[in-house]
């Protein structure tokens, strides 16, 4: 049996995904890309072959994400706009919009009936709406990160936080706290800008799906999208690993050439 492998290094976290020759997902890992990038490709990659049951030398290797280059036992490297799109037209094989929350950036990729990308927007310029938002809010407010879905859940309210800056929206998070309320509430207020600053990013008309890090261990924020979008919102299986499936495609279809 032949494996195809993906590796997407991005800000936060390096991903890596093995297939096989149908496209089934038989290995993966999620690990912290640090400051070695290399580093961390290699040990996320030696995770997902020990999981999979093969070796470096059974595969075809794509990387993409911010450090695709970053990864010296790669074939070719891809754009992770490319692997997005590639990677959720596979969970989901319809004309759709892919929402991606990540750690340091968010995307909404528009992708045809036949899988090809029609228009993208990234969100770049600051932490608004992306992983690294919640990190420090969490971080401000002394509470884990695991434990903002579960807090969001038991909100009774929604606190409006108005700024999407993360040192604006601090200042306003401790005003709500003089002001009486609940830490839930408040991490409800928190997800809710999330939501509004990355709808604003783009149109959102027609199916969609939610991937990415944020989406993956904070399901409630995506009943949330559904509330705000009025729609029912696709959700892979491995939310976090879409980019890394899609360049594991990719590998796959460099074999088929």
């Amino acid at each position: 049996m032949e494996f195809f492998a993906g590796i997407d290094i991005g800000a936060s976290t390096t991903k890596a995904v093995i297939i096989n020759t149908k496209g089934e997902v038989i290995g993966y890992s999620v690990t912290d890309s640090g400051a070695d990038f290399e580093l961390a490709a290699n040990q996320t990659f030696g995770q997902a072959c020990e999981q999979a049951g093969c070796a470096l030398d059974d595969c075809i290797v794509a990387s993409t994400g911010y450090g695709r280059n970053n990864v010296p036992f790669a074939s070719f490297a891809k754009t992770e706009i490319s692997c997005h799109a590639e990677g959720s037209f596979h969970n989901f094989p319809r004309a759709h919009i892919l929402i991606d929350i990540g750690g340091q950036d968010s995307k909404i990729i528009k992708i045809d009936n036949d899988g090809k990308r029609i228009n993208f927007r990234m969100n770049r310029k600051c932490a608004a709406g992306t992983g690294a938002f919640l990190e420090e809010i969490a971080n401000r407010l002394k509470i884990r990160l695991d434990e903002l879905n579960g807090l969001a859940e038991k909100a009774q309210d929604n606190v409006q936080i108005s700024s999407y800056c993360t040192v604006f929206a601090a200042t306003e998070i401790l005003s709500r706290i003089r002001e009486g309320s609940g830490v839930p509430e408040i991490i409800k207020g928190i997800f809710t800008s999330v939501i509004k600053r990355v709808l604003e990013m783009d149109s959102m008309e027609g199916d969609l799906a939610v991937s990415g890090g944020v989406v993956a261990h904070n399901p409630f924020l995506v009943k949330m999208f559904e509330e705000k979008t009025g729609k029912k919102i696709f959700v892979p299986p491995l939310p976090q690993l879409t980019g890394a499936l899609g360049a594991a495609l990719y590998a796959r279809k460099a074999k088929e050439v």
